[in-house]
């Protein structure tokens, strides 16, 4: 008999929300990396272990249709960052998806998640304790790929609105996160895609096949 416990009905987030300043502006969830935009990388990972999939974004919705998943946009004013983006996958599983009680958030930009980010966020979690868990890897921890409560998020909102939080990390140390920790090599997991550099780099790998 199989003695792993089952991974909870999980909401998975894609975060696609960011102003992409060092790519000129442009929209690098949808550039393309292997031949795949990057979004929709993200989308395949995080799927077979997901219940539904979100996009998070505030730009048109119609560029997303493709990824089979509905756009939710902030409903925080003055593009204040992923937890506004958190927030709103939180408030999403709440109305239309009560049954879920947790959100698995990562950013549109990460090309190589691992398979079993959701089941090993939930298992550090449990191992700990505690509300809420990060992914890390070759010791630095990434706040934004990390599971969420939904549960929070009325807490999470007076924390946007009426404090002006603005730090994934600052939020989260307030609830207790447990970290579940990958190796970053040959390739570091959670690499994120931020400038044209990052970019011709992650090509490189995919293409020596150090990464797929």
């Amino acid at each position: 008999m199989d003695s792993q416990p089952k991974t909870p009905p999980t909401l998975g987030l894609v975060l696609a929300g960011g102003r992409a300043r060092r790519m000129g502006g442009a929209d690098k969830s949808l550039l393309r990396i292997g031949g795949r935009p990057l979004i929709e990388r993200v989308f395949q990972t995080l799927r077979p272990e997901s219940t539904a999939l979100v996009v998070n974004s505030n730009a048109e919705s119609g560029r997303f249709e493709k990824f089979h998943g509905p756009v939710v946009r902030d409903s925080v004013p003055g593009h204040p960052g992923p937890l506004a983006g958190i927030l709103a996958g939180l408030d999403w599983a709440a109305v239309h998806a009560p049954h879920l009680a947790y959100v698995a958030s990562a950013p549109a930009d990460a090309p190589f998640l691992p398979a079993d980010l959701i089941p090993r966020l939930h298992a550090a979690r449990l191992a700990a304790g505690t509300p809420l868990a990060c992914a890390a890897s070759g010791g630095r921890r990434h706040p934004v790929i990390g599971l969420w409560p939904v549960a929070l998020r009325e807490d999470l909102r007076r924390a946007l609105t009426e404090e002006g939080l603005r730090k994934v990390e600052a939020f989260a140390a307030r609830h207790g996160v447990a970290v579940a920790e990958w190796p970053d090599t040959p390739v570091d997991p959670f690499f994120n895609v931020n400038t044209p550099e990052d970019a011709a780099r992650a090509e490189a790998l995919i293409q020596s096949g150090a990464a797929h």
